[in-house]
């Protein structure tokens, strides 16, 4: 299950996999622990028979899959989950997020002399469990995650415990799940729905959420809180702009609406007029994240008098991952390159506008503009269902440094940029759009930090002194 729950997640990481199981000996009743994990997608680490059959034995369960945001992305021992035997027993973590003062945490460890084996910050969580003065297993994870500050979803696995944690910002996603008598925790519903699970709720942010065997008879996970901190909920925007799948429910919304409410803000306020007004526009969307941000556009654009029709223009190669999320920026050159193709008659003398869900460095838009460009378009417009990205995401996104982004080199001029890329036009989402388009009923907030500079938790000074600098 936790193998097919990974698989439905490949998109949040495509790095490395791991799974870490609790097994009880009948004979001895001890309980033992199972860990395999590797480089590659979920496939290639799982494909040697025997693995989740024989080698992964037990009831409990968690996986990862990883995206590399602190801590070496080529490095093994970074690959989670993370395991330990300590004098309270054993645990395994896995961990979504990005903690923001891992580095002063880190450094006091490290001089009162703990050994690190990772470069990860969560490996920090497993250190302040153990080191714990509480005697009981529940108030040392209480007792590490009320020293810690910025954004956690985790999984953590206890020889006869399933326990999930959510931090006080509820920053990425987190979701409670269940199958007949079996509990699951996963960050997307589509975790749940390849398992033909049902969807419970959220862990809620600043909670920690306990399946045991009473949770088992009674149908309810224990819930308490991680510390007294007051909640204050600012959920990452990127998650609805492109980090998520569209079919999956996060935060206890459809991607799929938030997206397809993306598109009409943006036809709205950025809509494309070509030079000859009895020309007809043609909206290409840039295949897979921006695909129901592109069909709400063209709806919209419609409904307000555009003479627009939806055309499929660019061929997404499925056997080459997200590049948004390839650790290194020749990686992700070298992969734009076998990523796409064009239908070159449907761009031909057209009037083509681009729909995406985002500009980070460029690499990728000046490409694909390059290959429109030699199917030989009158005009290419590009439009961008989130604002220009202008600061580095210290929660969990890997964003680069402010002078490696796009709209820095341009001094934030929309017209340089568009300039940058080859584009006839260029326009974005703003601020304001943004939020509009994302679900308020229930009084959510939202971390813009990556479009505004507007930081909700506090970033360790030496942690954005070195990646500013960097």
């Amino acid at each position: 299950m936790t193998y097919y729950g990974l698989l439905a997640q490949q998109h949040r990481g495509q790095e490395a996999s791991g799974i870490a199981t609790a097994e009880l000996d009948p004979a001895t009743q001890r309980h033992r622990f199972h860990v395999h994990k590797n480089f590659g997608l979920v496939d290639d680490v799982y494909k040697n028979a025997g693995v989740l059959t024989d080698v992964l034995r037990g009831t409990i369960a968690i996986g990862h899959n990883r995206y590399s945001t602190a801590g070496s992305s080529d490095n093994i021992a970074n690959i989670q989950p993370f395991v330990v035997h300590y004098r309270g027993g054993r645990i395994a973590v896995a961990h979504n997020g990005n903690l923001t003062n891992f580095r002063e945490i880190r450094q006091k460890l490290e001089n009162e002399g703990t050994i690190f084996q990772t470069t990860s910050d969560t490996e920090i969580i497993l250190h302040l469990i153990a080191r714990s003065k509480e005697s009981d297993q529940i108030a040392q994870i209480r007792d590490a995650l009320s020293q810690v500050r910025g954004a956690f979803s985790l999984v953590l696995m206890t020889d006869d415990k399933l326990i999930a944690a959510r931090d006080h910002s509820g920053f990425r996603p987190l979701a409670i799940g269940r199958k007949g008598n079996t509990f699951l925790v996963a960050s997307e519903t589509v975790g749940f729905d390849i398992l033909d699970a049902e969807y419970l709720r959220d862990v809620r942010p600043g909670e920690i959420v306990i399946i045991d065997e009473n949770t088992k008879r009674s149908g309810q996970p224990t819930s308490i809180p991680i510390d007294d901190r007051p909640v204050q909920p600012h959920h990452c925007i990127f998650e609805f702009i492109y980090f998520s799948r569209p079919d999956s429910q996060i935060f206890g919304h459809s991607v799929d609406k938030v997206r397809r409410k993306l598109g009409k803000n943006l036809a709205k306020s950025q809509p494309v007029a070509p030079k000859d007004p009895e020309d007809k526009v043609i909206v290409i969307n840039v295949p897979d994240s921006s695909n129901t941000a592109t069909m709400g556009y063209v709806q919209q654009a419609n409904k307000l008098g555009g003479n627009t029709k939806l055309e499929i223009g660019l061929i997404r190669s499925h056997y080459v991952g997200r590049t948004f999320i390839q650790p290194k920026q020749d990686v992700r050159a070298n992969k734009v390159k076998t990523k796409f193709n064009t239908v070159k008659g449907v761009l031909k003398d057209k009037v083509v506008v681009i729909v995406d869900d985002s500009i980070v460095r460029g690499t990728t838009s000046k490409q694909l503009v390059h290959l429109i460009r030699q199917a030989g378009p009158k005009e290419v417009h590009f439009r961008v269902s989130s604002p220009p990205i202008t600061h580095p995401c210290y929660y969990g996104m890997d964003f680069p440094t402010p002078k490696e982004l796009i709209a820095n080199q341009c001094n934030r001029d929309v017209t340089k940029i568009a300039e940058e890329l080859g584009v006839d036009s260029l326009g974005y989402l703003s601020v304001e759009n943004l939020l509009d388009s994302a679900p308020s009923e229930n009084g959510e907030h939202y971390c813009t930090a990556c479009f505004s500079g507007r930081y909700p938790v506090p970033i360790d000074a030496n942690q954005q002194k070195d990646e500013n600098e960097a």
